[in-house]
């Protein structure tokens, strides 16, 4: 089998199975629904049928893009995966970057991968021109009948 990366097929299961087998917490069905369809752009990576990486783009599509739950499992880590996906993640934004312009990618990286972006081209915060990024969590009670 041979390994295959597509554009914007990124099911809301494979979404939160990839996410949860690479420690990050489970998320609802009816979130990942809207996360995926609110989403700009994905690429996910597939052995045969299984999706065994992922990568979204999130963002105003013209100025701001951020990488958002770039993820793939561990036993596919070290062959190229992730960098593949954010290397075609890095590609949709320039191709949606007007001519005579520059846009912004962001990203947070997980800890202890900063250096596997710094590879890509991603610069550290802070630096001598900017501040530290920062993260503000918005957690809201689950009422009754709350969809996402």
């Amino acid at each position: 089998m041979e390994l295959q990366y597509r554009e914007n097929s990124l099911s809301a299961e494979d979404f939160i199975r990839l996410r949860v087998e690479v420690g990050r917490v489970c998320i609802p069905l009816p979130q990942a629904e809207a996360a995926l369809r609110r989403g700009l752009y994905n690429v996910t990576a597939f052995f045969g049928e299984k999706a065994v990486g992922m990568g979204r783009l999130v963002g105003d599509g013209a100025m701001y893009w951020y990488i958002q739950d770039m993820a793939v499992l561990p036993e596919f880590q070290g062959q190229g995966i992730g960098k593949h996906i954010v290397e075609m993640l890095l590609f949709h934004a320039y191709e949606h970057t007007p001519s005579g312009c520059f846009s912004t990618v962001g990203l947070m990286a997980a800890k202890g991968k900063e250096g596997f972006y710094e590879k890509l081209g991603f610069k550290g915060r802070p630096d001598s021109g900017c501040g530290a990024g920062m993260i503000f969590y918005a957690e809201k009670p689950q009422t009754e009948g709350d969809q996402a």
